[in-house]
């Protein structure tokens, strides 16, 4: 009796017809969880092992150490790649940043219209990046799009031909993965700048702050874990682009625009060279931890802080 009564009554503890009713939930939630964690798991060791053999069409038995890693490092087309990840993975967070916060300073003003231009700045995130992609490849196409409209207003010394000048077609990319994610951004600082506490907000009012000072001093500082959070969302979209480059200028003009993840997709499935492929998956999945690895270190003590205050 005493038995049955303290497990009764024992918090965290629920009773077997409670775990049975949840089964179903717990199948929804936990199942597709595991396959996909067995999924990412098992392809990537797999990957990794790949990317140690001299496969070429096929997958084949056999170890060549790092000879893969070697020669994708020491190819052209991936220098190139990382030269543009580099360029490309700083831009696009930087000017998505900036974007997305000064949208979220204008829809925090409360302004007329605000959720009008909330849905109009969150769009471009419902459209896939192989429609961003082509939409603005015709747009900044100069034989059809804003070169051609300018030149046809009479304005006939107006170039704007990026999309196939080898020194600037990067920054088409750039400016197409702006005005995809900047909506991200900006629904984040939004939610940060929504959540400050009004009274903290009135005492510097009171103090004789301006608007100005009171975002620098006041408000602006609170949103580092939300700029941190942005930051490093953008980064794992930079490194891993693909579908966007793809379908804007293909790596072109020649490889002027090739990123790591174009990279990967030549070798393995236009030259065939499985096992160089893989090694270059692997080394864009080393420098996706290097930014994940030290964001969840970060998480974790900040956790840590936060129980022990």
């Amino acid at each position: 009796m005493t038995s049955a009564v303290s497990t009764a009554t024992q918090p965290g503890r629920p009773a077997t017809s409670e775990m049975v009713r949840r089964l179903p939930e717990y199948l929804t939630i936990w199942l597709p969880l595991l396959v996909s964690a067995a999924h990412l798991v098992s392809f990537s060791l797999w990957t990794i092992w790949i990317s140690f053999t001299p496969s070429t069409l096929v997958p084949v038995s056999g170890w060549v150490g790092l000879r893969n890693y070697t020669a994708v490092l020491a190819s052209r087309n991936w220098q190139i790649a990382f030269d543009n990840l580099l360029l490309f993975g700083s831009a696009f967070v930087l000017l998505s940043l900036v974007t997305g916060l000064m949208l979220a300073i204008l829809l925090d003003q409360r302004i007329r219209g605000e959720n009008v231009l909330r849905t109009i700045f969150l769009y471009p995130l419902a459209v896939s990046f192989v429609v961003t992609g082509t939409v603005w490849s015709w747009l900044l196409n100069p034989g059809i799009g804003i070169q051609k409209l300018v030149h046809d207003l009479g304005w006939t010394s107006f170039r704007f031909d990026w999309l196939v000048d080898r020194d600037m077609a990067i920054w088409t990319i750039v400016i197409a993965a702006v005005w995809q994610s900047s909506g991200f951004a900006m629904a984040l600082f939004l939610a940060g700048l929504r959540s400050v506490d009004a009274d903290i907000i009135k005492a510097a009012q009171i103090d004789g702050a301006g608007p100005i000072r009171i975002y620098r001093r006041v408000i602006l500082p609170t949103l580092w874990p939300i700029t941190i959070t942005v930051v490093v969302v953008q980064l794992q979209f930079a490194i891993s682009a693909f579908d966007l480059v793809r379908a804007l200028t293909n790596g072109g003009p020649g490889i002027a625009t090739q990123l790591p993840a174009l990279v990967v997709y030549d070798l393995m499935f236009q030259r065939g060279q499985l096992g160089r492929g893989a090694a270059a998956a692997v080394l864009m999945l080393l420098i996706l931890l290097a930014v994940l690895l030290p964001y969840a270190a970060w998480r974790y003590v900040q956790r840590r802080r936060s129980n022990h205050a």
